[in-house]
């Protein structure tokens, strides 16, 4: 089925077109001229009626019924607009602008039942250019001039904000790698330590009763190791200092090097005395010295796992950041972004304290989870920016009738009241020259306010700014 090939008979009078907003100013003669070359078309629910990249041949109004409009973006088809209103247009617009073999933009499809009202694209554009001459000059000028600098300056704007999140991550994820690899060398080294203490316990043809007796001791301390106090700078020097004059009374070698690893471990000087009351002394240097390393090997074990760990979580923020692997639009918990974006940008809040009043009984919103992502992003570094860097970051959810309700608030100077009416314009930014590119909160009121009906605002006053974004929780109706 197309839109060229199934034309009707059927006509608009000069008062139905009238109707329509797209032509509620023109004349009669202008309506006349409209209603001999536009006809009706019936199209049924489920029916693709403008397919993205095909030639735009003609333009379509919609009379009644309800439509999706979709686009390509990578491997997903995203949902751009979902509506029943009457006389909303989509096809050849940029027919009058240029003759450069245009495409459609996006595919359209029929949600319900659909009537639409439907004008071949060099028609609509005689029309306009022969009606309205002047209009197309300015039009042609604002709308290549604005294409060109919003794709440039769109692209350039993505670019600051993926070398600002990667830049984030690379810091976080250096710290627990580095932190694995000292780990790794190190574990090394007191295996290699063990091995050799090993041999010369077995040399001293040691009782199979002391053997068993030092195993037990070991598997004791080691489990002792995940109950170990958390100590003050002042209480691990003092544990040190009593540790060291243990392993000097006892005559252990190098007992200095030992005692920190025994402070790690929760190891205690009373601890100590039971391998002594059943170890001879001959034994007793290499039966501590095995032990500090046995004990040495399970700390580091421990940091190996926990960077590890850590590594993984990060690289899971970063897929949930991203939303990879994930449908463009889905039901989901709203919490599970705003923490992934938190964590991408963690390394911006060396000086800010954040808090976070999360109200965890909310349902699931239907949401674009990687656009949603891009508008917390946007919002976090403006507050960021806003307090130079030093300040309180708020994140606030909660239930605000039919809405999830989120707050990203800020304890920077403010936004002058004469501004606040202008800051979600396009290219409006109140940073120096250089320093912003005047997108991020309009790419972030369309994110919010056209692909997910929600609303965006600001409210703010000197050490208390909030944006407050409102998404609703039941998908728009459909008709």
């Amino acid at each position: 089925m197309t839109l060229t090939s199934d034309r009707s008979d059927e006509r608009l009078t000069n008062d139905e077109l009238r109707s329509l907003f797209l032509f509620e100013a023109l004349t009669d003669e202008q309506l006349s001229w409209l209603g001999e070359r536009g006809w009706v078309v019936s199209i049924p629910a489920g029916a693709t009626v403008l397919d993205e990249g095909a030639p735009a041949e003609v333009i379509m109004v919609l009379l009644s019924g309800t439509i999706v409009m979709r686009r390509k973006v990578g491997p997903d088809d995203v949902e751009v607009v979902r509506t029943d209103q009457r006389g909303v247009y989509a096809g050849a617009m940029q027919s009058y602008v240029s003759d450069m073999g245009q495409t459609y933009t996006a595919t359209v499809t029929a949600v319900t039942d659909l009537r639409l009202w439907v004008i071949k694209s060099e028609d609509f554009a005689e029309a306009v250019q022969t009606w309205f001459p002047m209009a197309i000059h300015l039009l042609e000028g604002l709308f290549l001039g604005m294409r060109n600098s919003q794709e440039l300056v769109g692209q350039r704007q993505q670019l600051l904000a993926l070398g600002r999140i990667s830049a984030g991550l690379t810091h976080e994820l250096n710290n627990p790698a580095a932190a694995a690899v000292r780990a790794t060398a190190a574990l090394k080294d007191r295996v290699a330590h063990m091995r050799r203490k090993l041999a010369m316990l077995a040399r001293n043809e040691i009782d199979p009763q002391l053997l068993e007796m030092l195993f037990e001791v070991q598997e004791e301390a080691v489990l002792a190791i995940a109950s170990a106090p958390t100590l003050t700078a002042v209480q691990e020097a003092e544990r040190e200092d009593d540790l060291n004059d243990w392993l000097d009374t006892h005559g252990v070698v190098g007992g200095r090097d030992l005692a920190p690893a025994f402070v790690d471990a929760g190891t205690t000087p009373e601890f100590l005395d039971k391998l002594a009351e059943d170890a001879p002394p001959e034994v007793l240097d290499s039966a501590v010295h095995w032990l500090g390393y046995t004990l040495e090997t399970e700390v580091l074990m421990s940091e190996i796992t926990d960077s590890v760990t850590r590594i993984s979580k990060l690289l899971g923020d970063a897929k949930q950041y991203s939303a990879m692997g994930r449908a463009s639009f889905e039901r989901s918990d709203i919490h599970l972004g705003i923490k992934s974006t938190l964590s991408m940008m963690a390394g911006k809040f060396k000086d800010i304290t954040v808090v976070k009043e999360l109200d965890r009984s909310l349902p699931p919103v239907p949401i674009f989870g990687a656009a949603l992502n891009q508008v917390w992003t946007n919002l976090i570094d403006n507050a960021v920016q806003a307090m130079n860097g030093h300040g309180t970051l708020t994140i606030r959810t909660s239930l605000d009738g039919d809405y999830a309700r989120v707050e990203i608030g800020d304890t920077g100077p403010g936004i002058p009241a004469e501004l606040r009416q202008r800051i979600f314009e396009p290219f409006f930014t109140t940073k120096p020259v250089g320093q912003g590119t005047g997108l991020g909160l309009d790419i972030s009121y369309r994110i919010v306010v056209e692909r997910h009906g929600g609303d965006l605002r600001v409210e703010s006053q000197p050490g208390d700014t909030r944006f407050i974004v409102r998404l609703p929780l039941t998908e728009r109706p459909v008709a």
